[in-house]
């Protein structure tokens, strides 16, 4: 049993490899930019719009309300980041239903990658906002004795939103496997419909997160009545 799409090779020569978790993850990102750039092509400004537009509209408006529910007060800085995250992640995981499809989530590779640019993300975001020595002094906060405990904190917490995913996401596949071979028919239709609720779950979480540790990184900024109480 092939448990990661790194197992599934399609090209190989000597050490470069082409398999499953590359083919499908440059899959995913033109049949998202190609899709993007279609459904934005046309859009609206009156009262007749397309379906497509008003899922859009719908999907943006519910990240956005996300973000900000988070603590971020304008949540269209980090809608292209973080609204690319969840799209990305959950995709992957929807398209599963497809027969020979190896969702890219399923490799930690793609796993850390993503985790990684929530890494690098985080502190460009409080740099930006704090400045780099406002945003530096935030490690030696309450003392200057935490810096190398924050600075590990950072790195762990990266660590953990590479695993988590990927833990989820084989563990998923591993059962839909084993299931196949005990009762081919019924489980694993049942097993398939639960594996797409826990990916799009999967997906809420891992934005959610990265939305918590950039929220952390501006210095938990609020919006709304309870800032302005705070005024």
């Amino acid at each position: 049993m092939q448990l990661s799409p790194d197992d599934h090779i399609f090209w190989q020569y000597g050490f470069v490899k082409i398999n499953a978790t590359i083919v499908f993850t440059w899959a995913l990102m033109f049949i998202m930019a190609a899709g993007s750039k279609i459904v934005t092509s046309k859009l609206s400004t009156g009262l007749k719009r397309s379906r497509w537009q008003n899922l859009l509209e719908i999907i943006i408006t519910t990240i956005e309300k996300q973000i900000e529910e988070v603590g971020l007060s304008q949540p269209q800085r980090y809608l292209s980041f973080l609204g690319t995250l969840f799209l990305f992640v959950a995709f992957a995981n929807i398209c599963t239903v497809i027969p020979g499809y190896k969702p890219p989530t399923g490799s930690l590779s793609t796993t850390a990658a993503l985790a990684l640019c929530v890494f690098v993300a985080v502190p460009l975001f409080g740099i930006v906002d704090q400045g780099a020595i406002g945003y530096c002094k935030s490690y030696m906060e309450p003392t200057f004795i935490m810096l190398p405990f924050n600075i590990i904190g950072e790195i762990t917490r990266t660590l953990a939103l590479a695993v988590r995913l990927f833990g989820n996401m084989m563990s998923g596949e591993m059962i839909i496997g084993i299931l196949l071979t005990i009762t081919p028919f019924i489980f694993p239709i049942i097993m398939t419909v639960l594996g797409l609720l826990t990916g799009l779950v999967q997906a809420y979480i891992f934005t959610i997160l990265a939305t918590v540790y950039i929220a952390a990184a501006m210095g938990n900024q609020r919006s709304g009545p309870e800032a302005e109480s705070k005024k």
